[in-house]
């Protein structure tokens, strides 16, 4: 005779189906507008870096010139998919750890859209001529208060969920993402008083938007993206962690070293001598944090191989920890003072960091994240392996492309503005392979994320196929070898503590 009561085992199932119906709508609404900005990233960074081999290419056009697009492409990417990919992991990611139902689904919601909304005034702003010219902070004044509100009233409550959680650990995921959630408004509000509110020397104003830039990479994206992979690769592969004492080393280094790094882009102006020393050198101590988390999350991994290989969301995020690792060799390389610095410093380097940092690494998690998040709350799983395997592949190839042109690219640049024989044009010249490279592997990644967004569309949609197991890239599996949570349609058993140790 069956019991009544429902053992705890269900009741878990329970909680975690709670959880992810009452986060359905805001968590699908992050991660599909997040998508498409991201697609309109990729256009404006197609049209950009046209420009720069083929200046005649839409020159009809006043929006569209260089400076613009290119800046348009950078907050589209950082502020549009970056900071919406983000947000859909974090609610979902602290409401799981948590163990609490969100109360809040349309407030959340509502933040969502003015946060789109700050976007979309802000890129309109700086196509049609209005951009302050701080890279990575080019939006009109105005744009910048309404983007901070719409973020509290976002992340306000994974806070009091935090804050009302059983009592219990709290797990090195959790460390990660209440930190980026403390960090960011602290880096956002103290760049923004100094460079709009209360403005002082344009050098040092130069100097604080260099740090911005650095602090969104390493104190934002960063332990975003370290979370959400200390908490997908075991909850996949049903290991616990494989060092815990290593994964809290990570995370102090990152927490004491990178506030410190962005100066060195001013090496040789007039500001305190130290303070691009200091840069330069935090941001080579940031392959310390990173060396150690990706050591820890592949040992992780690596004692489920076959996992590894056949799930979608190992598959993306272990991807992305290749790149944490090789974003924490270029931030060596590019930043050694008296060596590589000047050849980067003016250069397309730069551009080729950043796009390693936010696409290599973090955007490669996010996408790991999403193929894991999406079935669980929409009920239904992925229409196609074979979408996914075209999505994984061709972003590989491009995004190694682009980065690999425009750092190398960016030395060569960089080699030629140190030669005072050869004109500055000239030296400009040497990108053009370059940037025509970038143009075809930019086209490649706007192909592969064209149908991802679509498929992403039909699974907010809920026309996902209905399975017993999780959409893995291969074709005959009898079993759910998708970590320990199972069946997707029936919440089968998990544990919490598997989710991120």
């Amino acid at each position: 005779m069956s019991s009544a009561i429902p053992t705890s085992t269900e009741k878990d199932a329970l909680l975690r189906a709670g959880i992810d119906r009452s986060l359905r709508h805001p968590v699908m609404f992050f991660l599909t507008s997040g998508a498409a900005w991201l697609a309109v990233s990729i256009i404006l960074g197609v049209i950009s870096s046209a420009k720069v081999h083929s200046p005649g290419f839409l020159d009809s056009c006043s929006w569209l010139t260089y400076g613009r697009t290119q800046a348009a492409h950078l907050n589209a990417l950082v502020y549009g998919w970056g900071f919406q990919a983000a947000f859909g992991v974090i609610i979902w990611l602290m409401s799981r750890l948590s163990r609490q139902e969100c109360r809040a689904a349309g407030l959340i919601l509502t933040a969502g859209h003015v946060w789109n909304f700050g976007i979309s005034i802000g890129l309109i702003g700086i196509l049609s001529g209005y951009s302050t010219g701080m890279p990575w902070m080019e939006f009109p004044v105005f744009a910048w208060p309404v983007m901070l509100f719409g973020y509290f009233a976002i992340v306000i409550w994974s806070f009091i969920q935090f804050k009302v959680r059983p009592d219990g650990p709290v797990y090195i995921s959790q460390w990660y993402l209440m930190a980026a959630m403390i960090w960011f408004p602290w880096v956002f509000i103290t760049a923004n008083i100094l460079l709009h509110i209360i403005p002082g020397n344009p050098v040092m104003a130069a100097g604080i938007n260099a740090w911005y830039k650095s602090a969104i990479i390493f104190l934002f994206f960063t332990p975003v993206a370290l979370g959400t992979a200390f908490y997908l690769t075991p909850k996949v592969t049903g290991r616990p962690i494989h060092s815990y004492s290593l994964a809290k080393l990570g995370f102090w280094s990152l927490a004491i070293v990178m506030p410190w790094a962005g100066m060195q882009k001013l090496t040789g102006a007039p500001i305190p001598y130290f303070l691009p020393y200091v840069g330069a050198a935090a941001t080579v101590l940031f392959f310390i944090p990173a060396f150690t988390a990706a050591v820890n999350i592949l040992r992780t991994a690596m004692a489920s191989g076959d996992v590894v290989n056949n799930s979608p969301t190992l598959r993306f995020t272990m991807a992305g920890v290749i790149g944490l690792i090789v974003m924490g060799t270029a931030a060596v390389f590019l930043n050694l003072p008296g060596s590589t610095l000047r050849y980067s410093q003016f250069s397309l380097s730069g551009y080729g960091f950043e796009i390693l940092s936010i696409y290599a690494f973090f955007s490669f998690v996010m996408f790991g994240a999403i193929y894991f998040i999406v079935p669980r709350i929409t009920r239904r799983e992925w229409l196609s392996r074979r979408l996914i395997k075209f999505h994984f592949f061709i972003s590989i190839y491009g995004i190694v492309l682009i980065a690999l042109v425009a750092i190398f690219g960016g030395i060569q640049q960089g080699v030629g503005q140190e030669e005072f024989n050869i004109s500055w044009t000239d030296s400009a010249l040497r990108a053009f392979p370059y940037a025509w490279a970038m143009t075809i592997a930019w086209c490649a990644i706007l192909l592969s994320n064209f149908f991802f967004f679509m498929h992403l569309l039909v699974m907010w949609m809920r026309l996902g196929r209905r399975s017993s197991h999780p959409t893995l890239l291969i074709s005959d599996h009898g079993h759910s070898p998708h970590g320990e949570e199972g069946d997707i349609d029936t919440g089968g058993p998990g544990t919490a503590s598997a989710a991120a140790h």
